[in-house]
């Protein structure tokens, strides 16, 4: 009888860097949302293999794709005892949060607008080993929100419409509109978009006078904005008034040339006169001077 004995095999895999096991981590939010004007706050937890790192860190975010996005924030410690320096910084909104040395990449976003909406991706790298970086793939979506704000609002005139009032309103998400006009009616009227955030609503054939308002309601808020329209027309009986008016001001008008006329004609006069005396002035005096010796 045989006896078949099973020796156990062991394989030795070289550690670099220190690394016990693969044991990276990364803990981010898979939404946030922001107010636009405002700042937001991107979270960022890691957890590394390591038992303690006090060498060099570089904190990295990127934006749109993880790896090969656009780099919008970075900064890099080389001791333990020595702060994160920030070395890129896009347009100077973002900031940095968390500790890096307790595991926290986390960033702030300030004074978001429209643009900033968009997929961040935290990155911290320990050194340059390859396994000794560790990124996001998932990402964190930032949503920029807004109340809703009338942006301009006016009335004009063409054949098709006639007058008309066009209503511009931003928002996000995108507001609903409506119009009020002088008799307290509503209308909802379809709006079309001409820019991201923007919608567009129009009034057409204005009749009546007075004050046409438009409304802007999201789940943010509620804001409107009016603009008054008066229609030029002209009395039945205001003829008579409009000659009467023509020919008063015709009268006022010949009076002021009469008038210039006449000081022009007086100015001359008075010159030449002014000049016959001077010349006479002079005569004598001359003819004095001579007679004297």
């Amino acid at each position: 009888m045989r006896t078949i004995l099973f020796l156990p095999v062991f394989f030795i895999i070289p550690l670099s860097g220190g690394v016990i096991g693969n044991s990276w981590s990364l803990q981010v939010s898979r939404d946030v949302s922001g107010e636009i004007g405002k700042a937001a706050s991107l979270p960022c937890l890691f957890s590394h293999p390591h038992k303690s790192h006090p060498g060099g860190l570089t904190v990295i975010w990127r934006v749109r794709q993880p790896y090969n996005g656009t780099v919008v924030f970075r900064c890099s410690s080389d001791h333990i005892k020595e702060p994160c320096k920030t070395t890129v910084n896009y347009m100077n909104k973002f900031r940095l949060i968390g500790n890096p040395r307790n595991n926290n990449i986390s960033i702030s976003i300030g004074n978001l607008t429209w643009e900033d909406s968009n997929r961040y991706y935290c990155r911290v790298e320990l050194s340059s080993d390859r396994h000794d970086k560790y990124e996001t793939k998932s990402g964190t979506w930032l949503h920029v929100s807004a109340p809703p704000r009338i942006v301009n609002i006016s009335v004009g005139f063409d054949h098709r419409r006639g007058y008309h009032a066009v209503c511009i309103a931003e928002g996000e998400p995108a507001p609903s509109l409506l119009w009020i006009d002088p008799q307290n009616h509503q209308d909802i009227l379809p709006s079309s978009s001409t820019l991201k955030h923007h919608l567009t609503t129009e009034l057409h054939y204005l009749h009546q006078d007075g004050k046409y308002t438009c409304v802007a309601t999201n789940s943010h808020g509620r804001t409107e904005g009016s603009v008054f329209f008066f229609k030029f027309r002209p009395q039945p009986n205001s003829f008579p008034y409009v000659t009467l008016w023509a020919a008063l001001g015709a009268k006022l008008l010949m009076l002021l040339l009469m008038f210039a006329a006449a000081s022009y004609y007086s100015k001359d006069t008075t010159k030449s006169i002014a000049d016959t005396f001077q010349r006479a002035q002079d005569s004598t005096y001359e003819n004095y001077t001579q007679r004297t010796p």
